[in-house]
């Protein structure tokens, strides 16, 4: 494999503003840096759109950060996202429901937002992997497979047992076969985890670092 270059790195990343806080000013700002470092997307909180997209793909949060929301919830808010503009979604898993076993529960809720957000938009499904232990990430991957993720991803940034680890992302990568995507998202703030993330089999990465990883490759 060719070693990557800060371009083909660029195109892996979901440049990300989702701080409760974030302003308006700010997407804006994002996306006309993203434009410049040539990132692949950026990734915003709903009430941030819609926004002129400056040549981006937009992705868009929903059920963000709990997870907790109710199935036709977090439905609704997919087919508002893509009323707004967003190319490509991320969603959030029902941590309960995963921690009890409910896998049912965890597929229909994938399965009610895919159909809110019907491809060809991709659908990426937050694990929240730090807080699952290994069974319950391999089932929570072959769970948003069967329910028609495009991706499954790693962590929102939120919650306190942690963000992307290179094991988790490998045991994704494993689990969800070739013709899955495993976004890395999580803690990513230099090149080399980065390029771990990427190693371990990660096909997209978030993060709000771009600049300073990208710096660390050469043109």
């Amino acid at each position: 494999m060719q070693p990557l270059t800060r371009a083909g790195l660029a195109q892996m990343i979901d440049y990300t503003l989702l701080r409760p806080e974030a302003t308006s000013a700010e997407a804006s700002a994002l996306i006309k840096e993203g434009a410049a470092l040539g990132v692949w997307a950026v990734c915003l909180s709903p009430s941030l759109i819609p926004v002129t997209k400056g040549g981006l793909r937009l992705a868009v949060v929903c059920g963000f950060p709990s997870g907790a929301h109710y199935p036709e919830v977090k439905a609704a808010e997919a087919a508002r996202a893509r009323a707004d503009g967003a190319d490509e979604l991320d969603m959030v898993i029902n941590l309960r429901w995963a921690m009890e076993g409910q896998w049912d529960l965890v597929e229909q809720d994938i399965m009610a937002v895919r159909a809110a957000f019907p491809r060809p938009g991709p659908l990426k499904v937050i694990l929240e992997s730090a807080a699952l232990n290994e069974a319950q990430i391999v089932a929570a991957c072959r769970a948003a497979a069967s329910a028609g993720a495009d991706f499954v991803k790693t962590s929102t940034g939120f919650h306190p047992a942690g963000g992307a680890t290179a094991e988790a992302v490998r045991l994704m990568a494993a689990s969800v076969g070739p013709n899955i995507g495993v976004k890395a998202s999580g803690g990513i703030r230099t090149t080399e985890q980065a390029l771990a993330m990427i190693e371990a089999g990660a096909s997209r990465l978030g993060l709000s670092a771009a600049a300073q990883i990208l710096a660390g490759l050469p043109s």
